[in-house]
């Protein structure tokens, strides 16, 4: 059993706390931790779109607070996030997100990150 609190954390594992273009990414359960998938508090400020494309992970993202504006890129569709919704990138969808709002989301990533990847030029990991 294991419990951590991103206080301690942020002290002992300053390493599990990534920015990048666009977000700032907390990672909670990575690789290391055995878990099978991956856990992340994810903070985006207002601003972009912000282009992601994650060709090695499928993620889930819960909102918390905030408000934004998710767009998948090949069927153009688009959908407001809002707090108490999820979206599923289910089939690596590339994808642009644009925080309307300051936006907090809860992501799961499977399989987990390593723990410092931050996106590459095409969006992915």
């Amino acid at each position: 059993m294991k419990v951590k609190k991103i206080e301690t954390e942020r002290i002992t594992n300053p390493q599990i706390f990534v920015k990048g273009v666009g977000f700032e990414s907390i990672r909670l359960i990575l690789e290391s931790d055995n878990m099978g998938f991956g856990l992340h508090k994810t903070i985006i400020p207002k601003g972009g779109p912000y282009h992601w494309h994650y060709k090695n992970h499928l993620e889930a993202c819960f909102c918390v607070k905030g408000l934004g504006k998710l767009i998948n890129l090949d069927s153009k569709d688009e959908f407001i996030i809002e707090p108490d919704s999820v979206y599923i990138l289910d089939k690596n969808d590339d994808h642009t997100f644009e925080a309307i709002e300051d936006t907090i989301l809860i992501s799961i990533f499977n399989p987990p990150v390593k723990g410092l990847e931050v996106h590459k030029e095409d969006g992915s990991y």
